[in-house]
């Protein structure tokens, strides 16, 4: 299906930034500017800003314009209902050491659907509160043919399309269905350290795995929680 004006517009924006021709920090050119680009109207190009604006990518300044945003912004584990924006629950993250191919945890690699002792690829974020206290430490998992399309989940610098829409650009698949699990444990000494714990306390954990159109699992994702700041909220009829 073809996209619409303003979704080319934010495609194309959301390649640039990607390519890093348009640095975080940086401004994004005018509206006007953009407008007279792309032959559209000011109401076009502020509804592809908006779309930037959803995903964290891009932040309005008054009396500067759009500007690339300095801080990711992703959701924490389980948190990615279709139709949701990545600002919506949206936390600024830091990622923690560099993504490794690693062999999974066993629960992991029967939530992918892979074999004992095959690697995956492994991304660690730590999920912030605005104040720079650490909220959530999550551990992704990628499938390796999953991986192999998509180089930059090897890297370290940030994803500013998110890591959904590079994948699907580059392997053709995008998440259909996903499935979380929530747990209760105490935290590893590792998650301590990482979430600045001083004592073992309870940690709500979440394992969230994403489906593609082929019920082929496309990332595996555990969320670890401190019990300080889990609060799950059902709403439903009866």
């Amino acid at each position: 299906m073809a996209l619409l004006k303003y979704e080319e517009i934010a495609e194309s924006l959301r390649s640039r930034i990607a390519a890093d021709e348009f640095p975080p920090g940086s401004t994004l050119p005018s509206g006007r500017d953009l407008a007279e680009q792309w032959h559209v109207s000011r109401a076009t190009v502020v509804k592809a800003m908006d779309v930037l604006r959803g995903d964290g990518i891009v932040e309005a300044r008054q009396g500067t314009g759009f500007i690339i945003t300095e801080t990711p912004i992703a959701r924490p584990a389980g948190d990615r209902r279709s139709g949701s924006t990545r600002t919506t629950g949206g936390m600024p993250f830091v990622r923690v050491g560099v993504p490794v191919r690693a062999v999974p945890p066993p629960h992991v690699a029967t939530a992918l659907g892979l074999p004992a002792e095959v690697e995956a690829l492994q991304r660690i974020r730590l999920m912030q509160l605005p104040d720079g206290t650490p909220h959530s430490y999550v551990v992704a998992w990628f499938p390796a043919e999953v991986a192999d399309l998509s180089p930059r989940l090897e890297q370290n610098a940030p994803i500013a399309e998110g890591t959904t829409r590079y994948v699907r650009r580059q392997t053709d698949r995008f998440p259909t269905e996903g499935t979380d699990v929530t747990t209760v444990r105490l935290a590893s000494d590792e998650e301590m350290q990482q979430l600045q714990l001083t004592a073992p306390v309870a940690v709500a954990v979440i394992l969230h795995t994403a489906y593609d159109q082929h019920g082929r699992a496309l990332v595996c994702e555990e969320g670890v929680t401190p019990s300080s700041f889990f609060e799950q909220v059902d709403t439903y009829a009866m």
